[in-house]
């Protein structure tokens, strides 16, 4: 990579609906040049994808719960079941497996507090051997990942 695929890429972080012809006069090159290098980004598996990011709140999930999780056992089928079961859960936007304690730290949206209550009670605690729950709620985003 070199500076124009650098450039390429913060002007897709910032807008991802730019045109080719906008991208090219953005970071200083032609069209076909430019397009070639989106591709090549693309192919590289540097560009993984495009996406939009929508209000939580029109979708009805304005309640975000950030969640330490620790599981009795880090055998195979334990840790396969839990990540399996969670990973498909709609209200969980990102499940991330650590080093050390916790286990896991698990990012959850749903409408409300009574909606987070359902959730945990009913597809977090039901799910075999997990040892211990802390829900943090957050008082502010300071900055978040887009």
């Amino acid at each position: 990579m070199d500076a124009i695929d650098g450039a390429i890429i913060a002007e897709l972080e910032r807008d991802g609906r730019l045109t080719n012809v906008e991208l090219a006069q953005r970071v200083g090159l032609t069209t076909g040049p430019c397009l070639r290098r989106v591709q090549r980004l693309e192919a590289d598996g540097v560009i993984q994808g495009y996406r939009a990011v929508i209000d939580p709140v029109a979708r009805g999930r304005a309640f975000e719960v950030l969640i330490d999780l620790g599981l009795e056992s880090q055998d195979a089928e334990t840790v396969e079941h839990f990540e399996q079961t969670l990973a498909e859960a709609e209200e969980v936007l990102e499940l991330r497996r650590l080093f050390g304690t916790p286990d896991y730290f698990v990012r959850v949206a749903v409408a409300d507090l009574p909606a987070y209550e359902t959730f945990l009670s009913q597809r977090v605690m039901t799910i075999p051997r997990i040892k211990n729950v802390t829900s943090h709620f957050t008082m502010k985003t300071v900055k978040a990942a887009l």
